[in-house]
């Protein structure tokens, strides 16, 4: 399907271009997105976008730099367990579909059951997810879906039930007049465009995708996913979360402990980096810990008064678990540097050096300070060893770029 026009991705790409040893870096910035909506405008009918995540939903229009609307994808029902008269009941079935909330209302709703309807990129909750979006529709974006083509991307891996369901809640439930599905990892590619002159772009390269819920390195080949070579991460943001508040509760005890998880999402998301050197940065905060070490300061919920800690160690050992994830899961200790080596390596010979020389960061928690810089260079020191490797094995005979006069 072509749609009328040209079609631009909704989001703030901010160049972040990094050459050493032939590795580029770029960064699309696509928030942390498991399952997005766009939609193109059909005729004279503004665009509009849709753009859902496990984490948040972003919507507005299509064009703009920004997102109108940035929401939790979260939706808060009623659920009760009485027992009565059955047509009582099946009567009170149908009001309580009509008595739901969704984003920060839902959040705010302490009285009723919140949901997520996404998890791990997929769609768990079909009726939830359709509720949900009828109301980022009409409540928020304020559109006629029957007015407006849909672009809708999808994680990688995704399976065709999930896809023709999609299909068909867009087709029979808003009544779209037409419908594309694409991999999110494509439209990251054709996001990083906008920090490239016109001859050097390309829908050739590695995408880091990681998100609140998952991570996925995927291959891109001019425009298709090479899926046979995608790997999947059990570290992305919310476990950043978990094992930042593991270290809190550790340390401090003025967090009151309905407001852990709250807490330290704030920590992460205001003050984590990473760090270039694990044992020098504990050596940096050991020696000038004034300098380095922040506070952070809360309120009780309860008793609204306000609560300070202080965030050191903190602030590296969040994101760390990216380069070193035996720190919160024992069950996978491979760096995500050399996943992303091992990804490129599967991949067909022709197409390795674009696959290495076109890498975009795309989600959420690929936003911390540094992560590109420290990726960057974890990643040469792997090409290296093992171009030195062959350069011994050969007697001489090859000889990588970094070895040449």
């Amino acid at each position: 399907m072509t749609f009328p026009g040209y079609f631009k991705p909704a989001d703030v790409v901010i160049p972040a271009s990094f050459f050493l040893y032939k590795v580029e870096f770029k960064r699309s910035h696509c928030y942390d997105q498991d399952v997005a909506y766009y939609a193109h405008s059909a005729l004279a009918v503004v665009s509009s976008v849709l753009y859902q995540s496990l984490g948040y939903t972003k919507l507005g229009y299509a064009g703009n730099t920004e997102p109108q609307f940035i929401v939790p994808s979260c939706i808060a029902i009623k659920e009760s367990a009485k027992v009565g008269d059955q047509a009582q009941r099946r009567m009170m079935k149908g009001v309580d579909d009509l008595d739901f909330y969704i984003g920060d209302e839902a959040v705010d709703k302490p009285s009723y059951s919140t949901k997520w309807p996404i998890r791990h990129g997929i769609v768990e909750d079909w009726d939830l997810m359709e509720r949900f979006m009828e109301q980022i529709i009409f409540k928020y974006l304020r559109a006629e879906p029957e007015d407006h083509y849909f672009l809708l991307t999808e994680p990688p891996l995704n399976t065709p039930e999930n896809r023709e369901y999609t299909a068909e809640i867009m087709f029979e439930s808003f009544n779209v007049p037409g419908l594309y599905i694409a991999v999110q990892a494509v439209l990251a590619l054709a996001a990083s465009w906008t920090s490239r002159q016109v001859g050097e772009r390309t829908l050739t390269g590695t995408v880091i995708d990681s998100g609140d819920g998952v991570t996925h390195v995927i291959p891109v080949a001019e425009g298709y996913v090479i899926g046979s070579c995608i790997k999947h991460i059990p570290i992305a943001g919310r476990d950043i979360t978990y094992f930042t508040q593991q270290l809190l509760r550790e340390r401090e005890v003025g967090i009151p402990p309905e407001q852990s998880l709250e807490t330290a999402k704030a920590v992460k998301e205001r003050f984590s980096y990473v760090c270039p050197d694990l044992v020098k940065e504990f050596n940096k905060y050991d020696t000038d810990g004034s300098k380095w070490i922040k506070q952070y300061t809360g309120i009780n919920a309860i008793s609204k008064k306000e609560f300070t800690i202080d965030v050191g160690y903190e602030r590296f050992l969040g994101p760390e678990i990216f380069f070193h994830p035996e720190f919160a899961n024992p069950d996978f200790t491979q760096p995500i540097s050399e996943v992303v080596d091992e990804v490129i390596q599967n991949c067909p010979i022709d197409v390795r050096r674009p696959l290495y020389k076109n890498i975009v960061l795309s989600g959420g928690s690929t936003m911390f300070r540094d992560f590109g810089r420290r990726l960057q260079r974890d990643l040469k020191r792997t090409v290296d060893a093992r171009l030195k490797m062959s350069e011994e094995l050969s007697g001489g005979k090859l000889k990588s770029p970094a070895s040449k006069p």
